[in-house]
């Protein structure tokens, strides 16, 4: 059966995940997840991607990301795979892959979308119980979001951007938002998404987006997005 079709548009965010083969570990040390995310840096850049978010857990990684052109995502997730593939596999004299088939995508339209995904991405050490607060995860764009660590790799997406007029206010407010009550369907349609790799939008954008793809964009009616300044409304969320 044919691999459907991705849904890739220029400028437009996407949220990734790659997994290990049989969940088996992909990262073994401190030093695989450094090696990782500079190969990570050097493709991104080489590739015209910018990095918003990103998470490294024991058996796989979250990205966010917006490319500049169609096929950048996929040229740089190809390249990076082979390259830590490459590394890995010298490191610790081991042969064959390493993933799980191809990486998974969904594009990301609205800003109240995309702070859920970033959302989803920094919160995953906690929602797997491997620390008590995010901050206490090293290998997350959480420090440079909430602690204004540096991180290279890290650039900030317009609608974190917009939680304030200041890093320091927008730093505030990303905590705050991290620390709201997260409906379970929020996570549900986040990874239903993912998993059938359809665009993630309020319903009106993924009806507009699919006419012109002359398909279906997503499933189902989502609710509405996290808040954006000015907005009294939480994130909500209806099952897909």
């Amino acid at each position: 059966m044919p691999r459907p079709p991705r849904i890739d548009l220029p400028g437009i965010a996407q949220h990734i995940v790659q997994r290990r083969n049989d969940r088996q570990p992909c990262f073994f040390a401190d030093v695989d997840r450094i090696r990782y995310l500079q190969d990570l840096r050097d493709i991104a850049r080489r590739e015209y991607c910018t990095v918003h978010a990103y998470v490294l857990m024991d058996n796989h990684v979250h990205l966010l990301v917006t490319p500049m052109a169609p096929g950048q995502v996929g040229r740089l997730m190809q390249a990076l795979g082979r390259v830590y593939v490459r590394y890995v596999n010298d490191r610790y004299s081991r042969t064959g892959t390493l993933w799980e088939g191809r990486y998974k995508a969904c594009p990301v339209i609205d800003d109240g979308y995309v702070l859920r995904c970033q959302r989803h991405i920094e919160l995953n050490p906690l929602r797997a119980r491997m620390v008590a607060d995010p901050g206490d995860y090293r290998w997350s764009s959480h420090r440079a979001a909430t602690l204004a660590e540096p991180d290279p790799l890290v650039h900030p997406h317009r609608a974190w951007l917009a939680l304030g007029h200041d890093p320091p206010t927008r730093q505030r407010a990303w905590r705050d938002l991290l620390g709201e009550a997260i409906d379970p369907a929020e996570t549900d349609a986040i990874r239903l998404h993912l998993q059938r790799q359809q665009l993630y939008a309020p319903e009106p954008i993924r009806r507009a987006v699919g006419t012109q793809l002359g398909g279906t964009a997503g499933p189902g009616r989502m609710g509405r997005p996290c808040k954006s300044p000015g907005q009294p409304a939480a994130c909500e969320e209806s099952s897909p």
